[in-house]
């Protein structure tokens, strides 16, 4: 089901627009919006994650092009604006893993191994006792290896689906597979290169073919063509363009991984801003000139100024995943009164735990519930509920997780070592709860900004499209007014959570060991 939605409206006739698509995990949403940053329509398409076994996660990429292409037709149709003044598309994606595996044919061999897969467990030990680690770190500025980063996932095909392996000619990441269906072309951007890992060469802006060579990849299974994300990639073709409603040759350019973008859709241009994006998971972030090494975060070439910029994010793999794992298994009531049309069901909960006091009672979650990646980067690290008692209710529980999301988030804050100022900027679907904004000002301390409007990475996309193109300048784009008013933290509270801030770091130091036996037994079963 495609829903859109008008934010303005003008005259067609005194003005030029530009498109913008993020593929997500979950969902494709695009906007259409003019050159001063008004949004005409918007459109979302939902899909599913398959999880065919504990800890994996794929997708077929067939979900993103029918996503894309619905959306795209559907914003175009609505806004009502010539197509002849509609001067480019950018699109960015859910960070897609190993990449789509594609055959001579340019069709998939398989799923795509998206971001969520944790399987590749052995192939990254594998990598840790046969690639030299210290070179891996200084080339990719990752110094890290782990079943996240893509070329890990790689490995672990070739290892357990030889046949698949050699059937596959060529991996594409989720936007870029959509946009060589878009366009006929062939290229990957600087930043979903370098979040691959292992095989990105941060300064060269290129492929190593030193670390191909000791991880047994073929160099020629990547793209070849690397591009800036402000740059055209190619033009829609004619069948596309038609379907669409668009002329062909629409500039389309590649808006690369999807935080980044965010952070560009939210004004970020310098060094300096630090921005949590929180969906599905929680991509927590600060755009700097020299990456930020021995903290175990990710790093790749910013999307904007790849050449001297670099962002660096942690967070959690499971944010915002807990809290849906949370409605929909104990939240059936919600759940139903939304179908029937009362309050969404994220809405009730809230409102049933809004009284509940800073430390929920006594309880404490762990929201490790996919294993942990940066900046913990611990395959084994499990969900934990610590504290429970019969005083506690189903209230409690839920606060008790909106509580571990803000954690995570200090957490993440205190491993850059730097001075964010008096506020930070949080985007996603938390943003629609006040209560939820308010705990992460107090657990943090910093004083936080929200977006006025939920699509950063979509009008990141259309800033990016637009300087491609050149009917944008960063200029325009910092004129848009994309942020609100800072919610302040409350002070008192910030201290009372310090101390359970305290014991939540704790808690997983205690219990790693012992993740590690679980997972062990888990694996023998």
């Amino acid at each position: 089901m495609v829903h859109s939605t008008y934010y303005h409206n003008q005259e067609a006739s005194t003005m030029t627009y530009l498109i913008g698509t993020d593929i997500g995990t979950s969902g494709t949403k695009t906007i259409l919006t003019d050159t001063q940053g008004h949004i005409l329509a918007q459109a979302i398409e939902e899909y599913d994650v398959l999880t065919p076994k504990p800890l994996w996660a794929e997708q077929w990429p067939e979900v993103w092009l029918t996503a894309t292409r619905a959306t795209i037709k559907r914003v175009v149709a609505e806004a009502g604006v010539p197509a002849a003044e509609i001067k480019g598309i950018g699109i960015s994606g859910l960070y897609g893993g190993s990449g789509v595996p594609l055959d001579d044919q340019m069709q998939p061999v398989r799923p795509c191994l998206i971001w969520l897969d944790r399987r590749a467990q052995a192939e990254a030990e594998w990598v840790k006792t046969h690639v030299d680690m210290a070179k891996l770190a200084t080339v990719t500025g990752n110094e890290v290896v782990d079943p996240y980063y893509g070329f890990t996932k790689m490995l672990w095909i070739k290892q357990h689906e030889p046949e698949n392996w050699q059937k596959t000619r060529l991996f594409l990441p989720p936007s870029n597979d959509v946009i060589y269906r878009l366009t006929g072309e062939i290229a990957i951007d600087h930043a979903a290169a370098g979040l691959i890992g292992g095989v990105y060469d941060v300064a060269r802006r290129d492929w190593s073919d030193d670390l191909l060579a000791q991880l047994g990849l073929p160099r020629d299974v990547l793209p070849q063509r690397i591009v800036d994300s402000t740059e055209i990639v190619g033009g829609l073709t004619d069948d596309v363009a038609r379907e669409l409603g668009l002329q062909t040759g629409t500039p389309v350019i590649s808006g690369g991984v999807d935080v980044g973008a965010a952070n560009i859709g939210m004004g970020v241009f310098e060094p300096g801003k630090y921005v949590a994006t929180i969906g599905s998971s929680m991509n927590a972030a600060l755009v700097t000139e020299a990456p930020i090494t021995d903290q175990g975060m990710i790093v790749w070439p910013y999307q904007y100024r790849g050449t001297g910029l670099y962002y660096n994010f942690s967070g959690s793999a499971t944010a915002g995943a807990i809290i849906k794992w949370f409605r929909d298994n104990f939240a059936q009531l919600e759940v139903t009164q939304q179908a029937n049309g009362g309050v969404a069901a994220y809405t009730a909960l809230d409102e049933q735990a809004a009284e509940i006091e800073p430390g929920s009672d006594g309880l404490i979650v762990l929201p490790y519930f996919m294993g942990e990646r940066a900046p913990l980067w611990n395959a084994d690290a499990k969900g934990v509920i610590f504290g429970l008692s019969l005083a506690h209710s189903r209230a409690h529980v839920y606060h008790a997780f909106e509580e571990a999301v803000c954690y995570a988030l200090r957490e993440s804050i205190e491993r850059t070592g730097r001075d964010l100022g008096d506020s930070i900027v949080i985007a996603g679907g938390v943003t629609h709860s006040a209560d939820w904004v308010q705990l992460f000002a107090d657990v943090t301390g910093y004083a936080i900004q929200t977006p006025l409007i939920n699509a950063e990475a979509n009008l990141g996309d259309v800033i990016l499209a637009g300087l491609a193109t050149q009917t944008l300048t960063v200029a325009d784009a910092q004129a848009w007014q994309v942020l609100g008013e800072p919610v302040q933290p409350n002070l008192e509270r910030h201290v009372q959570y310090d101390g359970y801030y305290a014991l939540y770091k704790q808690l997983y130091a205690d219990l790693m060991p012992d993740m590690t036996t679980l997972s062990r037994l888990e694996t023998h079963n």
